[in-house]
C-alpha cells in the first residue's frame, strides 16, 4: 500500500484569552456590600458581588482604551430566595455615543432546585469603551457571581 499525503484544514480558531478588567478599565456601581465587592467577580471562584441596597443596580465598566470585545459571560447565583430577575447587558464605543442595549434577558430562582444562571454571548465588537450591566433582582438584592470579557 503506498503513502497517502494528508493535511488538517479549518481547525476552528481557539478562544480569545480573557480580558484582564482589573488592569484595563475603572468601574462604577450603585451600591456594593462591602464584603462582597466587585473584585470577587472578576477572580474566578473568589467570591459574589452584593448590592448593599435593595432594588436596580447599574455596574459600568469604562475602559482606558478601545478593546475588541468578542465574548461575555455572566453567572448569577441565588441559594435563599425564590425570585424573578432581570438584567440587561450595554455596550458603547465612544464616549459621546449613547449605550446600545446588547440583550435584556429574564429569569427565575427557586432554591433549592434552581439556583443558578449563566450566560454567554459570543460578539465581534471592535473598539468597546464601556460595557454596563443593569440587574433588576425583584425581591431582594441584586447579586453577581461570574463576570468574563474576552
Amino acid at each position: 500500500m503506498s503513502a497517502i499525503r494528508k493535511k488538517t484544514f479549518g481547525v476552528s480558531p481557539s478562544r480569545s484569552a480573557n480580558l484582564d478588567l482589573a488592569d484595563l478599565a475603572s468601574f462604577e456601581m450603585t451600591s456594593e456590600e462591602p464584603e462582597h465587592p466587585l473584585e470577587l467577580v472578576l477572580d474566578a471562584g473568589s467570591g459574589d458581588w452584593r448590592a448593599s441596597t435593595d432594588g436596580p443596580q447599574t455596574i459600568r465598566i469604562t475602559f482606558n482604551d478601545p478593546q475588541k470585545v468578542s465574548r461575555i459571560t455572566l453567572v448569577f447565583n441565588e441559594v435563599s430566595v425564590a425570585r424573578t430577575q432581570e438584567f440587561a447587558l450595554f455596550t458603547r464605543r465612544t464616549s459621546d455615543e449613547e449605550w446600545r442595549q446588547l440583550v435584556r434577558q429574564q429569569f427565575n430562582f427557586s432554591p433549592p432546585e434552581t439556583t443558578r444562571e449563566q450566560e454567554d454571548y459570543t460578539l465581534d465588537m471592535p473598539d468597546v469603551t464601556g460595557i454596563e450591566l443593569q440587574i433588576s433582582p425583584g425581591a431582594g438584592r441584586a447579586s453577581l457571581s461570574r463576570l468574563v470579557v474576552s
